[in-house]
């Protein structure tokens, strides 16, 4: 059994142990106050007396909270509830009274009148004091409530923002490579119609897994690799002889949480600025490794420089600065993404993110390509 005060509950032995330390306490004060007037009282008396004020209360206390619910002190509108609980503390109080006269009756030879004169005189102002001590606790819960709710709100609200953050940005990559990889078929239609082909039928495997019926935004390193894969071939497919590609993973991070789509546009970049823009052949590296709580992740390609962008952190296009957004918005301080020049030639991005492993690998997007370097 619970007790409500107002929007509250509490259970009906911790409310009244709360009730019976007050009337304890008071009692004790007066016991004290009187035997220093020379008045002598037993205390069992001081206590009797003091419990009949303070459990009057203590049933009367429920009704304060409803009060003080229906008419509240609102900030800028205070006149609006002041009257009704101005009115609503004498009455209540005056009821106290009433309630503590009837039962004091019980014990006492004097008649109900005597009884609650006596109430009158010795306790309705302590009683206006607790009405309003009531009403200004209920008031103190009642704001604490609504900052609580105010705070949990606005944590939802900064979490759907930056979630429909990431789902931006990961619908502007998609198309950007999408777009990219359909113009390289069409270059490559009237040149070689097969390898066009070819190409088209590993797009069509991408795309499928664009559309699998998955909303999250990681998947494990595995899944991701299997995806890389089939953007690879379709690049192999164009470049033919002039791009290789090799990947070292090590065995233990393969079910880590990925951001889906990480690798893709980094790969790109390494291809674009690599043999899409310079002569001779490439290879690209995909490496992964554990080191303590941080997977690391590097892709490298072995023909291009940073020496020709004006600035190396930002000048690889969309597909990178949405990679270093997307970092930050999952992974915060704890991801981290960067390019750096590799002897004798060459440009490697390296990838830092929280190493975990994701629960129920199995749920994300299937694919049908393997693992194996080319």
């Amino acid at each position: 059994m619970k007790i409500r005060l107002g929007t509250s509950r509490i259970g009906w032995v911790p409310y009244l142990a709360i009730w019976t330390a007050v009337a304890i306490v008071f009692a004790l004060q007066n016991a004290l106050t009187r035997s220093l007037n020379g008045e002598a009282a037993a205390l069992f008396d001081h206590l009797r007396w003091s419990m009949i004020q303070w459990y009057s209360w203590a049933a009367l206390a429920p009704l304060v909270f409803r009060l003080a619910v229906r008419y509240p002190l609102q900030p800028g509108r205070h006149l609006l509830g002041l009257g009704p609980q101005l009115v609503a503390s004498l009455a209540v109080t005056f009821m106290a009274m009433i309630t503590g006269a009837l039962v004091s009756t019980l014990f006492e030879p004097s008649g109900f009148a005597d009884q609650l004169g006596y109430f009158l005189a010795q306790h309705f102002a302590v009683g206006m004091l607790t009405y309003w001590a009531l009403f200004a606790i209920q008031q103190a819960m009642h704001f604490h409530a609504e900052q609580a709710q105010r705070t949990l709100e606005a944590s939802q609200l900064a979490t759907d923002l930056a979630q429909s953050r990431l789902v931006a940005l990961k619908s502007q990559l998609q198309p950007h490579f999408l777009f990219n990889t359909l113009h390289a078929i069409i270059t490559l239609l009237d040149e070689d119609k097969v390898s066009a082909e070819d190409m088209l039928l590993r797009l069509s495997e991408l795309l499928r897994a664009f559309l699998e019926d998955y909303d999250g935004q990681e998947i494990t390193l595995r899944q991701e690799l299997e995806l890389i894969e089939l953007y690879l071939g379709i690049q192999r497919t164009r470049f033919k002889d002039r791009l290789q590609s090799r990947i070292y993973i090590a065995p233990d991070t393969l079910d880590c949480a990925v951001p889906s789509l990480l690798l893709q546009p980094i790969v790109e970049n390494a291809v674009r600025h690599g043999i899409g823009n310079r002569v001779g052949s490439d290879t690209i590296e995909i490496e992964s490794r554990r080191e303590g709580d941080t997977l690391c992740i590097e892709v490298r390609n072995r023909n291009s420089t940073l020496s020709t962008e004006p600035e190396p952190s930002a000048g690889h296009g969309i597909g990178l600065s949405n990679t270093r957004l997307r970092l930050k918005e999952l992974y915060g301080a704890a991801a981290d993404v960067r390019l750096d020049m590799i002897w004798p030639e060459g440009v490697v991005c390296r990838i830092r993110v929280p190493f975990r492993e994701l629960e129920g690998p199995d749920e994300g997007p299937e694919f049908s390509a393997g693992l194996a370097p080319a």
